[in-house]
């Protein structure tokens, strides 16, 4: 069963798999209640292209609506962590929650015995439990957004696209006659779209204005409100910097109980750095703890190279995570991704 788009991903992983000889069928996930008149929605175009897909590869499309699901299970923590003054990365929810949880139950419900979808990575059995390995495609590898996945769901996930490059999946694409060959790859959060994050938000959450004060307590001016900035921000602050021959401005704080947002002048303020981190709700797709001290690499964010790291024990689902370099903009909210040099061994939420 894959979970197809309307995409050039999934349809690749579709066509693959069939002509692999697997029994293929194809879901279309509704995972955003949109209004009809949403200019940003593009549910009813990929609809439309995955019903396409279906009919050139000659399989069968099952839709289904996992609006509520995500709501609450992805939605309303991205608003409370949003609100917590943390800042939250809902695609990770989305593959632990909706991807690789609803939508694999609805396939084994229907009698299948694997899903795939359109993401870069690999899995191997070796030594009695399954690893999540990164993709050939280093620029592409989903492994960061994938790092919550069980040994469960891994033995009923393939992924077609393992030791496939986007070029080479774009010409089987068009080899093939798919419409979605050349079709954009989406962007940004998926039920924002391209519309105004900021404008988005505040749909949701009442935004609190407030003062914009150096480390020292100078007065800067004013923000809009603590959740529509983050760590290493530096635009949209509206205060200045570059444009007066100074050095910008960057988000280098946030104090919850006053309402007052720090910045720093410079790239390299030496408040935007820092060796350690502490994470939670920390998950290893081995399903057991490496002994600690524990030697590895990690990312904090998607496209950042892998640092080497110490990790060692604070209690129960959380560590302490110490660099051998300093890191830039340790963001509470984001994620923490560990690596054994191919192998993704899990991650946890920056606290």
């Amino acid at each position: 069963m894959v979970g197809l788009s309307g995409g050039v991903d999934s349809a690749v992983s579709a066509l693959l798999l069939k002509q692999q000889g697997h029994e293929v069928q194809a879901v279309f996930m509704q995972n955003w209640q949109a209004d009809q008149d949403d200019p940003y929605c593009t549910l009813e175009q990929d609809l439309k292209d995955a019903r396409l897909i279906c009919d050139k590869i000659g399989i069968s499309l099952h839709t289904i609506n996992f609006s509520n699901a995500y709501w609450n299970r992805v939605f309303q923590i991205f608003l409370d962590e949003y609100a917590a003054g943390r800042t939250p990365n809902p695609d990770v929810l989305c593959n632990k929650e909706i991807k690789f949880s609803a939508f694999l139950d609805y396939a084994l419900g229907l009698g299948a015995d694997y899903i795939a979808m359109g993401h870069y990575a690999n899995t191997v059995f070796l030594e009695g439990h399954y690893q999540l390995l990164k993709s050939a495609d280093r620029n592409k590898d989903q492994t960061y957004f994938l790092h919550y996945l069980n040994q469960n769901q891994l033995a009923k996930s393939l992924f077609p696209l393992a030791n496939l490059d986007k070029t080479t999946v774009r010409h089987i694409a068009q080899e093939a006659g798919l419409i979605s060959h050349n079709k954009k790859d989406s962007t940004g959060i998926c039920f924002i779209g391209e519309r105004k994050f900021k404008a988005f938000l505040s749909e949701y959450l009442l935004a609190q204005p407030g003062p914009i004060e150096t480390l020292e307590g100078e007065y800067k001016g004013e923000h809009q409100g603590l959740m529509f900035y983050t760590l290493g921000q530096r635009q949209g602050l509206g205060i200045g910097g570059s444009q007066s021959g100074q050095e910008p401005w960057y988000v280098v704080g946030k104090d919850l109980k006053t309402n007052v947002l720090r910045v720093g002048q410079g790239h390299g303020h030496p408040a935007l750095f820092s060796q350690e981190l502490g994470c939670e709700q920390t998950h290893w797709i081995s399903g057991v703890a490496p002994a600690l001290p524990f030697v590895c690499t990690a990312k904090t964010r998607y496209r950042q190279q892998e640092q080497a790291c110490v990790i060692t024990a604070l209690e129960g689902d959380r560590y302490q995570v110490r660099f051998t370099q300093p890191q830039r903009a340790l963001t509470p909210g984001q994620s923490v991704v560990f690596y054994a040099g191919e192998v993704c061994l899990g991650g946890g939420i920056i606290c």
